[in-house]
């Protein structure tokens, strides 16, 4: 594991975090709560297992570190840790407790095809605070006229896949959405997005109509495990019907995905 402690002033934590965020990479800042002389100090491990700073106790640094996977796996931003919870055999004089934190980039929504559907989704996208880009070959349907006062990056594509792949980017935190017209419009676009990291693919249609496409998406070259990542039909099963309700049910999954979240009932234990 690559390991770089004690960091000078030249690069402060800020700007080690600051770089991570930067190149889109997810990790999680560690810091002394209580328990230890170096109230404070941090420790900033990456989903790889890089490390910089310290907690100030070298053991500690190496018994915490496996840890922060088991964290950013859990899809939480902030929880408070005692370090005896993970590390029993570690033993002082008082309790120590640590704050975990994530770094992750900020969540992006990338909504391609600005119908109904795309333009409700991306209002709603932006309300619940993504950055979100709406897409369409139809520059009438991403006007600014559309969208005033609305927070959404509007983009007139020449040619959907190359705007698609500039608006994605490396995939690190961005959902994808695709809501066109039509089985071309779909089929250029999840082409472009197949290829991604998104932590989100969804695809609008029914179950026939995104089979299509996802068929044609197998015989184009792309693999099983490319093709199982994709949410096709889109959305949670609300019973959704207007452009408003299928805007919703789909960013309660995308919303479901980046938290960990299972999309069920929240009263159902009352129910079993």
């Amino acid at each position: 594991m690559d390991n770089e402690r004690g960091q000078s002033p030249s690069q402060p934590m800020t700007k080690v975090i600051s770089q991570l965020l930067d190149r889109g990479s997810i990790g999680v800042v560690i810091t002394v709560m209580t328990g230890l002389e170096t109230i404070g100090a941090k420790l900033v491990v990456d989903e790889a297992g890089q490390t910089w700073g310290s907690l100030g106790n070298d053991e500690l640094d190496l018994l915490v570190s496996p840890h922060a996977r088991e964290f950013l796996n859990s899809k939480r931003d902030t929880r408070t840790i005692a370090v005896k919870e993970f590390a029993p055999e570690f033993s002082t004089k008082q309790e120590i407790l640590l704050l975990f934190e994530r770094l992750q980039p900020p969540a992006r929504l990338v909504v391609c095809g600005a119908g109904h559907v795309g333009a409700a989704l991306a209002r709603l996208g932006s309300f619940v605070g993504y950055q979100t880009t709406l897409i369409d070959d139809r520059a009438e349907f991403v006007n600014p006229s559309r969208f005033v006062n609305e927070r959404i990056e509007l983009v007139a594509a020449v040619d959907w896949a190359d705007a698609v792949r500039q608006a994605i980017g490396n995939g690190k935190g961005v959902a994808v959405a695709v809501v066109t017209r039509g089985h071309n419009e779909d089929e250029e676009c999840m082409r472009a997005v197949i290829g991604t990291h998104s932590d989100y693919i969804g695809l609008i249609g029914s179950k026939r109509r995104t089979n299509i496409v996802i068929d044609n998406l197998r015989r184009g070259g792309a693999s099983e495990d490319q093709l199982k990542n994709i949410r096709a039909p889109i959305g949670l099963d609300i019973g959704a019907v207007s452009p408003e309700e299928v805007a919703l049910a789909i960013i309660a999954e995308i919303v479901a995905g980046r938290r960990g979240g299972r999309g069920g009932s929240l009263s159902a234990w009352r129910r079993g």
